[in-house]
């Protein structure tokens, strides 16, 4: 099998390092791994497959070296720097920054959603928020099948959403300590506030899944909402999404759909309290639905539970996932 030239860049972060154990459990055809980082973590030590390497400082230069895809997840302003001269090497970006997503000429990637768009890169290519990934997995079939009118996303989202920051506010909170990162305490308490506020009264976030939904269905007609809210949960997030089809469906159809769809789970049987749930959802990489019931108060409408870790189906997996559709095309 062919091997190919990888670089992480933001190596050191939580994203950072679990791109390096995703590639490692998945076995991904690595001949030589690039770690690159801000100046305060150059030197560090990472493994991968058993072999430590050191991570180096990011520069203008640092793709000079023979790389054929750069895994980024530093910031996007990290990004918006750094992408375009790694692509004018000739190495192919996926970003995990939200500084590409809506670009035209990059496409906005799900593997289990619209793995086709890949085919029109031109050197960037763009992972969506992690909210959006897990949610737009079993969209896209039940679009498909019954075309999505309306959508109502309300998220629960965990702290590590926030990198490092946040999962420490949770843990200082815990003790008593005051919060760095969010403005109020996360710890037995929920903030309706993930991002910026813009002018319109939504989040940045809430703009995201609401824009980036559109994009990855390739529907800009659909009628979406959003609230997303930051709960005290390290791993995992949850979102509860109510849908208004134009088509008629039923429940029985809806499941089969869903129990056929790639990289979905059904979790659903409330006689015996199986729902999803974010502790059991940490470290996997599935989609996981359940709490499917009719909405009465319209004529299409229904109610899904959606959940998935947001670190590695969220972000880095779902990355991975883009570079191994790469790589059959290199």
């Amino acid at each position: 099998m062919k091997k190919f030239n990888i670089a992480i860049v933001g190596a050191t972060g939580m994203v950072g390092r679990t791109f390096i154990k995703i590639l490692e459990e998945r076995n991904f055809p690595v001949k030589n791994l690039y770690l690159f980082a801000s100046s305060k973590s150059k030197g560090t030590k990472l493994k991968f497959k058993g072999k430590e390497y050191t991570v180096q400082k990011l520069t203008e230069n640092s793709f000079n070296e023979d790389i054929d895809i750069a895994l980024f997840s530093a910031g996007s302003e990290v990004s918006k720097k750094f992408a375009p001269i790694a692509k004018e090497k000739g190495v192919i970006v996926v970003d995990n920054s939200s500084a590409w997503r809506m670009h035209k000429e990059v496409p906005l990637i799900v593997p289990e959603v619209n793995p086709n768009d890949i085919s029109w890169h031109q050197g960037i290519i763009a992972n969506p928020n992690c909210s959006t990934i897990q949610c737009v997995v079993p969209l896209k079939p039940l679009h498909d099948a019954f075309k999505i009118k309306r959508i109502v996303y309300s998220t629960y989202q965990a702290v590590s959403g926030s990198g490092l920051g946040g999962i420490e506010d949770l843990e200082m909170g815990i003790k008593g300590k005051e919060p760095k990162k969010y403005p109020h305490p996360i710890a037995f308490n929920c903030l309706p506030h993930i991002d910026v506020f813009l002018e319109n009264g939504y989040t940045k976030e809430e703009m995201k899944m609401i824009e980036e939904t559109k994009k990855i269905l390739n529907d800009y007609n659909l009628k979406i909402t959003a609230t997303t809210v930051r709960i005290p949960v390290r791993y995992g997030h949850s979102v509860s999404i109510n849908l208004e089809f134009e088509n008629s469906f039923n429940l029985d159809k809806i499941y089969e759909i869903l129990k056929n769809a790639k990289g979905v789970i059904i979790q659903d049987d409330v006689s015996n309290n199986i729902y999803p749930m974010p502790i059991n959802a940490e470290g996997t990489d599935e989609v996981y639905v359940g709490r499917i019931r009719r909405d009465f108060s319209i004529e299409n409408g229904i109610n899904l539970w959606v959940v998935a870790d947001n670190i590695r189906k969220g972000a880095a997996t779902n990355t991975v996932q883009i570079a191994e559709l790469l790589i059959n095309q290199l």
